[in-house]
């Protein structure tokens, strides 16, 4: 069993973590927003923080052109999204995480993703063509 010394240490190291991890995920936020696909990803925000309805984020990704978007800020693009369903769950009294059981129909999180997942890695190659150079 862990001292109470021990149990501090690894709190405040966890927390030291996450503060390091948070920073990092606002800059690579910042830098996706200021970046090429600035564009998309302003209005993904835009959308995210006015959040009412998971149907109706699913049609607003849908109606973009994700395909030209790099694999990299579709990830970021997907974290945030993660986090708005989970608020937006959370405000509706859910629990914020809704594991699919096998054979349940995907929920919003997962039709992005998976939408997300259909493009290639490297945004504008054929996925045949990636690593070939």
């Amino acid at each position: 069993m862990l001292s109470q010394s021990k149990k501090d240490k690894k709190l405040a190291d966890d927390a030291r973590l996450m503060r390091w991890w948070s920073a990092w995920h606002r800059e690579q936020l910042e830098q996706a927003l200021d970046g090429m696909h600035g564009d998309i990803m302003r209005g993904l925000m835009a959308q995210l923080k006015d959040l009412h309805s998971a149907r109706a984020l699913v049609d607003f990704i849908s109606a973009r052109d994700w395909s030209r978007v790099d694999a990299n800020t579709r990830m970021i693009a997907l974290h945030e999204i993660n986090r708005a369903i989970a608020a937006l769950r959370s405000k509706s009294g859910l629990p914020f995480v809704d594991d699919l059981l096998p054979g349940q129909p995907d929920n919003a999180y997962r039709i992005i993703k998976n939408l997300f997942n259909s493009f290639p890695p490297c945004a504008g190659e054929r996925a045949e063509a990636i690593g070939k150079k």
